[in-house]
């Protein structure tokens, strides 16, 4: 049986017979002394033993399980990126208005629900389970937007009930983080439950949502809390 070598000085792979095995040698290219690996020094790599279930011919029936990766597109990319500009935009053109109509704002967090959805997804979730996609994606995504979108209702009609406020821009500041605090909680459990994602990354993807849409309407200059 023959034995694998390699020259250290000029790194060549050749085979020399197993009775030079231990003894020194000449490398048969750049005539370097290369000492023979003894035969106790050899390694054997033995396969797995498989006891799976096989066909006529011996061969296993059991395919491995591939884990298939979020497809990312480019047309998601840029649907996505489009979305974030359009938005930006509408605010400050909303900023720019005399007033806003009260319809606005829950148009708003619903329209910028799916994209910041997706995208949230596409990093949150467990990088070892298989991603949704396809249909099933887009229902999930369509599901959690509405849902998120009326995470809104929760911040807006809540406070004015049990604090008493006639409207969120009464808010002080402590009241915004209790119900902020409130949104997330129940985002986060809508987010595990439709994207049977870990709480860490239920979190990570509600919370994705409300900052993205408390910051573009603060630049759209709606009132959501009392500054002092």
């Amino acid at each position: 049986m023959a034995i694998r070598v390699t020259c250290e000085k000029c790194l060549t792979r050749f085979n020399v017979s197993d009775k030079f095995a231990g003894k020194k040698g000449p490398c048969p290219k750049c005539k370097a002394t290369i000492q023979i690996p003894d035969k106790t020094e050899e390694v054997v790599v033995h396969a797995p033993v498989d006891d799976g279930p096989k066909d006529s011919t011996g061969k296993s029936v059991l395919k491995p399980i591939m884990r298939e990766e979020v497809r990312v597109t480019k047309l998601g990319i840029f649907s996505v990126a489009g979305s974030i500009v359009a938005a930006i935009i509408a605010a400050v053109v909303i900023r720019s208005m005399e007033s806003v109509p009260g319809w606005i704002p829950p148009l708003g967090a619903l329209l910028l629900a799916p994209p910041l959805v997706w995208s949230g997804y596409t990093f949150a979730r467990e990088q070892e389970l298989e991603p949704f996609y396809g249909r099933e994606l887009q229902a999930r995504v369509a599901i959690c937007s509405v849902l998120f979108a009326l995470l809104w209702a929760l911040y807006a009609f809540v406070p004015a009930y049990v604090m008493d406020y006639d409207s969120v821009a009464e808010m002080p500041i402590g009241a915004v983080l209790v119900a902020l605090a409130a949104m997330l909680a129940v985002g986060t459990l809508i987010s595990v439950t439709t994207f049977e994602l870990e709480t860490g990354g239920g979190v990570v993807h509600a919370g994705f949502y409300i900052v993205g849409t408390l910051l573009l309407a603060m630049l759209a200059g709606i009132p959501l809390f009392a500054w002092a």
